[in-house]
């Protein structure tokens, strides 16, 4: 599966809905350490389900938004010049139907 990322790289296209893509203004190393504290958090939510264990599950989930914060995905939009956020839209239904249609082989 093919990641599609908006033209203006503030969204990728995941079946159809955006979501907001991390601000690429951020220096790599903290990008990097951002990414791992996700990675290391996505892995602590996995282990909190298997183990039916809600303290370690809240935890965990909340280490992920706040590694999703720091990226840029959640929270305030990271662009400056006031653009709506279409974060989680279907993207048809944005103004970037017309490039998602073109972007899928078809008309709008």
């Amino acid at each position: 599966m093919s990641v599609l990322t908006t033209p203006d790289g503030r969204y990728i296209v995941v079946r159809g809905r955006l979501w907001r893509a991390s601000n690429p203004q951020l220096p790599e190393a903290q990008r990097a350490a951002l990414v791992h504290d996700l990675s290391a958090a996505r892995r602590g939510v996995k282990a909190a389900l298997a183990q039916g264990d809600a303290t370690r599950l809240a935890a965990a989930r909340a280490a992920v938004h706040q590694a999703k914060l720091g990226l840029g995905e959640r929270g305030a939009p990271w662009w400056t010049d006031g653009a709506p956020d279409f974060n989680r839209h279907l993207a048809r239904n944005t103004p970037y139907a017309p490039w998602y249609a073109q972007a899928q082989g078809g008309d709008v």
